[in-house]
């Protein structure tokens, strides 16, 4: 099976390339922005012509768009996260390579939902910020481009890899800095967001099954729990060995409350994460994931704990 992999060199796809690599059934070819693609193509600002070459002349049987931005303000993401994949759905549509199409989607283009409730493929989304609406215009557009395509809306993904900026990076982050510092309490804030995190090698499984099954549509990609903040920061702690306190702080960030990871004091840091969370989803979101069980066989197989020491382990190799 030929695939043509779209944004190898980001956090998704570097592993979703280790798992097509290990299938020895597959022939991959990556294509990106960076020197160390077999083929550099920038999605943002070429033309769905130029791609549509490419395809023709390399003819996959499935494309897996892994690229995208998560970062920037309105107009980037539209550009790496809409603009781009009209490119891809024009070019596959022109060529006559009649590749399936696998398409990296976000619970973020569901926006807020109720807590307690498990958000389903059917529900309404409502995305509430700039990201969120970027990635459901993509989807969208792949729904109504008439190719056999599936988005996989992943949730919150988390293990080896997880970007320093992302949330539980950032917690990891002040817990290194606090055990570098010899510091016996820690303060952090707006512990109380619930999110549904996923492994990002289940992610790569899951990108994996989708592109060998006859699944149409959206399917969502988590593990179909919940889990606060403040628990996540707990495991952390339990696993980096942490010693000393962890204490709490109440209410959104503002004067006296600096930026994630910054030094309130000597010895204090504080870490506004919630308030907005970056994803635009309020307090809770839980994925309803039977639809991934039941179209594609898959499950989750990782668990958050082993995630989150994937997570510290790379923290602590900058002690």
């Amino acid at each position: 099976m030929r695939v043509l992999l779209i944004g190898a060199n980001g956090y998704l796809g570097r592993f979703v390339a280790d798992r097509l690599l290990a299938d020895p059934a597959v022939q991959l070819t990556a294509l990106g922005r960076g020197d160390d693609a077999d083929v550099r193509f920038d999605l943002a600002s070429g033309s769905p012509g130029a791609l549509t070459r490419f395809l023709d002349a390399v003819h996959p049987g499935v494309v897996i768009n892994c690229a995208g931005a998560i970062r920037g303000g309105a107009r980037d993401l539209t550009r790496h996260n809409t603009v781009a994949v009209a490119t891809v759905c024009e070019a596959l549509r022109r060529s006559g390579c009649g590749a399936r199409l696998v398409q990296i989607g976000c619970g973020a283009e569901y926006g807020p939902s109720q807590p307690g409730s498990s958000t389903a493929e059917d529900a309404v989304p409502r995305p509430g910020g700039p990201y969120g609406v970027s990635k459901l215009a993509a989807t969208e557009l792949v729904l109504g481009s008439g190719l056999d395509a599936v988005v996989l809306r992943v949730f919150s993904p988390a293990g080896p890899g997880t970007p320093a900026g992302s949330p539980l990076g950032r917690l990891a982050e002040a817990l290194r800095r606090a055990m570098q510092s010899g510091d016996s309490e820690l303060k952090l804030g707006g512990l109380g967001v619930q999110r549904d995190f996923v492994d990002v090698r289940d992610v790569a499984r899951a990108v994996h099954a989708a592109s060998l099954s006859a699944a149409q549509g959206v399917i969502n990609i988590g593990s179909g729990r919940a889990v606060r903040l403040r628990d996540a920061v707990a495991v952390l702690a339990r696993v980096a060995g942490y010693g000393g306190t962890l204490h709490e702080l109440d209410g959104p960030p503002g004067p006296g409350r600096p930026a994630i990871g910054h030094p309130r004091g000597d010895t204090e840091y504080a870490v506004p994460v919630a308030h907005p969370y970056p994803d635009g989803c309020g307090s809770w979101q839980q994925a309803d994931v039977r639809t991934a069980r039941d179209r594609l066989g898959w499950r989750p197989r990782i668990n958050l704990e082993e995630s989150l020491a994937d997570i510290w382990m790379e923290a602590a190799c900058r002690i």
